[in-house]
């Protein structure tokens, strides 16, 4: 197991450096390696040479030769002549905080567009840094961030790869318009699609097997869990379907982190646009994680930058068997659940089909027997109410959408 040293610095007040020091530290066993130490550095004390000052690269490289370190990873993303120098001053292979979730990614692309998005991420990082982490993969041979374009890629020159990355978007990009296909046709159907976001590892996938464990549609397949920071990286969406209920389907979205790499979420853009087309956020929270505040902020400003922050949301506080705090007034409507103990998830569905579902009608309508496409249309589509077989036709009471009373209004009563 490589031991590391964690480096930041702080321009910040103390419980947000902690905060963003804490999780890089969760980004670093992810990937299995053994954190030494935790080093921060007042801001002010930044240099253009190091990014940290000379004072504290004298105070790392003691550190290095006392424990054995392998690896510095720095929470600030790092120039292609700060890497040269602080890896020529510590004898050490350095990376940051970008290229340390890029290798993340790396390992849990499983998708063909996952794995091209990842490498086009990670490309477009390398770039600028061509001439530093070619030593960086001489020295650490073959450690972190040889996934992806790695080696074979640092051997090329800049032409050779901004060629690669140009064929990467193209393939790309036909699977995205794929997936454009699939996503108009289901918004031109009568069924309203609802997207889960929230942090990495709150628990969002799980609440979609939850969902799927209540469905009538048994064939339904579950979603890969696991208690991993990026667990997945592909969408999943599932159709939900419970009995005298209206159907909706419901999107898995890849979690986020803190100032997740702009060319990583640039890159999974398509992936992402998911959420802004959806009807109805459910924001999953790890409610009994010591920074669930800030992790709400930071999903909350990938939304913006989304522009899906004016999309309805429902505020779902998790794992409130491990904590007996209140629910912040800020955040509403809200519904404290615990999935691993199953407790409040029928109350949680209620509230999503109540709020995605607010604006139906009651309406009855009188069908005749010829007509058995509408029968099911509306068996499909709507809520059943009250269903009669009358010589005439069926009489149906049902509430619809507004969509589909538009359609059906020649049938009403």
């Amino acid at each position: 197991m490589k031991k590391v040293l964690l480096v930041g610095l702080n321009y910040y007040k103390k419980t947000m450096i902690d905060y963003y020091m804490s999780e890089l530290k969760n980004l670093a066993e992810t990937l299995k390696l053994e954190v030494i130490d935790v080093i921060i550095q007042d801001g002010k004390q930044s240099s253009t040479q190091f990014k940290i000052g000379t004072g504290k690269v004298t105070e790392l490289k003691s550190q290095i030769e006392d424990n054995q370190i392998n690896l510095v990873i720095f929470n600030d993303e790092l120039t292609n002549s700060q890497i040269r120098n602080l890896e020529d001053a510590l004898g050490v292979t350095v990376i940051d905080r970008t290229l340390l979730i890029l290798d993340i990614f790396s390992k849990r692309a499983k998708t063909k567009e996952a794995q091209l998005q990842v490498e086009i991420a990670q490309l477009k990082y390398l770039l600028p840094r061509l001439t530093a982490l070619r030593s960086s993969f001489d020295r650490q041979q073959g450690g972190i961030g040889s996934r992806g374009p790695g080696e074979k890629k640092l051997e090329m020159d800049r032409r050779h790869i901004e060629n690669e990355l140009k064929q990467l978007q193209k393939e790309l990009s036909h699977i995205v318009k794929v997936r454009q296909t699939n996503r108009n046709q289901r918004r031109q159907s009568l069924i309203k699609n609802v997207a889960i976001v929230g942090y990495t590892n709150a628990g969002k996938s799980t609440l979609l097997n939850k969902f799927l464990s209540l469905t009538q549609h048994n064939n339904e397949k579950e979603v890969h869990t696991k208690d991993q920071l990026f667990a997945t990286l592909e969408t999943a969406t599932r159709k939900i379907h419970l009995p005298d209920s209206k159907p909706f389907t419901i999107t898995d979205t890849i979690g986020f982190v803190s100032n997740l790499p702009h060319d990583l979420v640039d890159s999974f853009k398509a992936t992402l646009e998911e959420i802004q087309e959806a009807d109805l956020l459910i924001h999953v929270i790890d409610f009994s994680h010591p920074y669930y505040f800030d992790q709400i902020i930071t999903t909350n400003n990938v939304l913006k930058e989304l522009g899906a922050d004016t999309i309805e949301t429902i505020y779902v506080f998790n794992k409130i068997d491990l904590t007996t705090d209140d629910i912040p007034h800020s955040f509403q409507p809200a519904v404290k659940v615990s999935l691993k103990e199953d407790t409040n998830i029928k109350k949680l569905l209620t509230t999503v089909q109540r709020t995605l579902f607010k604006d139906d009608i009651t309406v009855v309508y009188s069908i005749p027997h010829t007509r058995g496409d509408i029968v099911n249309q509306l068996v499909e589509y709507s809520e059943i109410i009250e269903r009669n077989y009358l010589n005439e036709g069926v009489h149906i009471k049902a509430r619809v959408s507004p969509l589909l009373k538009k359609q059906l209004h020649e049938f009403e009563i």
